[in-house]
């Protein structure tokens, strides 16, 4: 199971970091995908960390502004979410997959365990 928290509402400019809790085992053979969907468009591919890989891979929308970090022991895998704009607004959610190859990282269906979603609001 997953379980996505940190959002919330925040200015313009600003910074908000999210967690990805995971429960389970052998919490490092899995990718953890972070998406985001606004209202009326579809779920968007930010970031993902792939297993036992030290090297995240970012979307290019957000590459310079959120970092993704990841820590096996705590079974975590955060977003940290800079330079915050309007558009960034939605709600953003993770997802882990076991079996997942490089090029299938940013396809929402080749992840097979979802996080709730968590809310982000970007406004003055």
């Amino acid at each position: 199971q997953l379980q996505a928290s940190g959002g919330g509402l925040v200015q313009p400019g600003g910074s908000l970091r999210l967690s990805c809790a995971a429960s389970g085992s052998n919490f490092g053979g899995y990718s953890v995908g972070w998406f985001r969907q606004a209202p009326g468009k579809e779920r968007e591919f930010i970031g993902a960390s792939i297993r036992w890989n030290s090297n995240p891979t970012y979307a290019d929308s957000v590459k310079g502004r959120f970092t993704i970090s990841r820590d096996n022991a705590k079974k975590t895998v955060d977003l940290q979410m800079n330079s915050l704009k309007p558009e960034d607004t939605a709600v953003y959610y993770c997802a882990a997959s076991q079996r997942i190859i490089y090029s299938d990282l940013r396809r929402p269906t080749r992840y097979h365990y979802w996080g709730q979603g968590t809310q982000v609001t970007v406004s003055s």
